[in-house]
C-alpha cells in the first residue's frame, strides 16, 4: 500500500524534514511512502530552485491540500511555532493525516508519548517519560530530559538543552544551544533566545536572552 506524502513549507526547514523523511524511507521503516511534493502560499524563487534540485515538485499554496486524496499524509516544514500553530489549525479541517517522523539517527527513550506530526532531526535526544504534544519539532542536536512535557506546536533549536521535569507550554520557541534548568515552566509563546540559560520560570509571551536569562 501507497502513501503518498506532501511537505508543508519550502523553505529551509521544510527541505530539511524532506531529509528526514527520505532517511526514514531509506532504513526500510516506512513500506510505500511516497513524497510527492511541496506547498507553500508563498515560495521564495531561491527555495523553488533548490526544491527543484531535489527532485521534488512544487504542487502549488496550501489550499491544492483540499482536493488530496484521503489518506495523503502531511509534514508541517515550518521553523517558526507560531506560523506552524496556524497552518496546523487549517489543516486539521482538510482531515488528512500527519505522521509523526523520527530521524533513524535520533533517540527516543521509552515511555514517551508523542503526538500527531512530531518531527525528530538528527541527533536528537528524547530520554524517558517525556510528554510532546502535536507537531513539536526537535532539531538537529538538542536534548529533552526525563519527565519533560513539550505541548503542541513547541520548537527546540539545534543544540538547545531541555532539562528534567520541565514544562513548555504551546508555541514555545528554545533557540540555538540555549537551556532550560531542571523543573521549570516556560509559558504559551515565549521564546528563550539563542544561547540563553533559563534559570526561572518564563511568563508567557515573553522574550528572554543572555545568562542568567532575563
Amino acid at each position: 500500500m501507497t502513501t503518498d506524502l506532501v511537505v508543508v513549507g519550502l523553505g529551509g526547514h521544510g527541505r530539511e524534514v524532506l531529509g528526514i523523511v527520505r532517511a526514514i524511507i531509506a532504513t526500510g521503516r516506512a513500506p510505500g511512502w511516497r513524497v510527492i511534493g511541496f506547498v507553500d502560499d508563498h515560495p521564495a524563487e531561491p527555495s523553488l530552485k533548490l526544491v527543484h534540485r531535489l527532485d521534488v515538485p512544487y504542487l502549488g499554496p496550501v489550499e491544492e491540500l483540499r482536493q488530496a486524496s484521503p489518506g495523503t499524509a502531511v509534514v508541517l516544514g515550518i521553523g517558526d511555532p507560531r506560523i506552524r500553530r496556524t497552518v496546523a489549525d487549517r489543516i486539521d479541517g482538510y482531515g488528512l493525516p500527519a505522521p509523526a517522523l523520527v530521524h533513524p539517527d535520533a533517540t527516543v527513550g521509552p515511555d514517551t508519548v508523542a503526538g500527531d506530526g512530531l518531527v525528530v532531526f538528527a541527533g536528537a535526544r528524547v530520554t524517558t517519560n517525556v510528554r510532546l504534544g502535536r507537531h513539536v519539532h526537535l532539531n538537529q542536536n538538542c536534548t529533552v530530559g526525563h519527565d519533560t512535557v513539550l505541548a503542541d506546536h513547541v520548537s527546540v533549536n539545534p543544540l538547545a538543552a531541555i532539562s528534567g521535569n520541565c514544562v513548555l507550554e504551546a508555541g514555545v520557541l528554545v533557540g540555538t544551544t540555549a537551556a532550560v534548568l531542571q523543573g521549570l515552566r516556560v509559558g504559551r509563546d515565549a521564546t528563550v533566545g539563542a544561547g540563553a540559560c533559563v534559570v526561572r520560570d518564563v511568563p508567557a509571551g515573553t522574550v528572554v536572552k543572555g545568562v542568567p536569562a532575563r
